[in-house]
């Protein structure tokens, strides 16, 4: 049995990280066309209606919702995040958008979760929009949904102009996260 020193085995673990981050989140691996993701999208608002009935309201309400169908986590001591979806004001689609994200730390395994965020003020929709990179702050709310759980909100206990609903976790890493998740327009046909 071959042994390491420290430095060796964190030089191979940081390696390994950055191999299985690249691989796991590539964008030309996850990219999709404009149809595939309005395709996606509606599937999973569909789902957390189906899931959540009070996220209809919420929806309804909304000044505009971000709708990220598929985030896919991978991670080695270092991990990243990559999903791609589309921004909806009213029922129109009219921007693509991406999250990205990346971690430090004892972290393994793979994990895909879908999100929604829900705009409900018309200056936190245009906030997002003119932002490249903008990322969610002390200013929104996010929920995790956990099989049997319930969230116990509606459209009318909502307080924040920001809100999030995580849902579908699959996978091998505990919990999904949206910590320091960094959203960015995409140009898609």
């Amino acid at each position: 049995m071959t042994k390491y020193t420290r430095r060796q085995a964190i030089n191979i673990a940081l390696i390994g990280g950055a191999v299985v981050a690249s691989v796991g989140c590539s964008k030309n691996l996850v990219q999709k066309s404009g149809l595939e993701i309005e395709k996606t999208a509606e599937a999973c608002i569909q789902n957390l209606f189906d899931l959540v009935p009070e996220s209809k309201s919420i929806y309804e309400k909304s000044a505009g919702t971000l709708i990220m169908p598929t985030v896919t986590k991978a991670s080695f001591m270092f991990g990243g995040a990559y999903g791609e979806g589309v921004l909806r004001i009213g029922d129109a689609n009219v921007d693509f958008y991406s999250v990205a994200s990346a971690s430090v730390g004892y972290q393994l395994g793979a994990q895909q979760f879908s999100h929604v965020i829900f705009f409900m003020t018309q200056e936190s929709l245009r906030d997002f929009r003119v932002v490249d990179g903008w990322e969610i702050g002390a200013d929104a709310e996010v929920t995790f949904r956990s099989r049997g759980s319930s969230y116990g909100v509606s459209s009318n206990t909502i307080s924040k102009p920001v809100y999030s609903i995580v849902f579908g976790q699959r996978g091998l890493i505990a919990g999904a996260s949206l910590e320091g998740a960094k959203y960015s327009r995409l140009i898609r046909g």
